[in-house]
């Protein structure tokens, strides 16, 4: 037996906040929406492909944000990411802990920490 690999990451979100959820992962992110299967679509959420993975969005009934742990996405031209976000109104900082990797943070609209990491 071996992990071949990561197939999705899930966050929580507060119910119906999927409008927002697409705004700012679709319109802000450039990620893709997928469909969700049948069998969970009554659940709520959303489900979004980058790349080869998947960035799943459950809703929680007693819904508290990461704050903490969190997706790293790879970005190319993160600096005109960073710019849309905050022109969106929403918080982006620059992080400079490990020197060697250029990278930001910021939070979907319902608090969750989020890494954007240059390519």
């Amino acid at each position: 037996m071996k992990i071949l690999g990561f197939d999705h990451v899930q966050l929580a979100m507060p119910k119906g906040g999927e409008a927002q959820a697409r705004a700012f992962y679709i319109s802000l992110l450039g990620l893709v929406e997928l469909p969700k299967p049948a069998e969970l679509a009554g659940r709520g959420g959303a489900w979004f492909q980058c790349g080869a993975l998947q960035l799943h969005l459950g809703v929680e009934s007693e819904f508290r944000p990461a704050k903490k742990a969190h997706p790293a996405l790879r970005v190319e031209h993160l600096e005109a990411l960073l710019a849309s976000l905050r022109g969106a109104g929403f918080e982006a900082e620059d992080d400079t802990a490990v020197p060697e990797i250029r990278r930001a943070f910021t939070e979907d609209p319902f608090g969750n920490r989020i890494e954007l990491v240059a390519a």
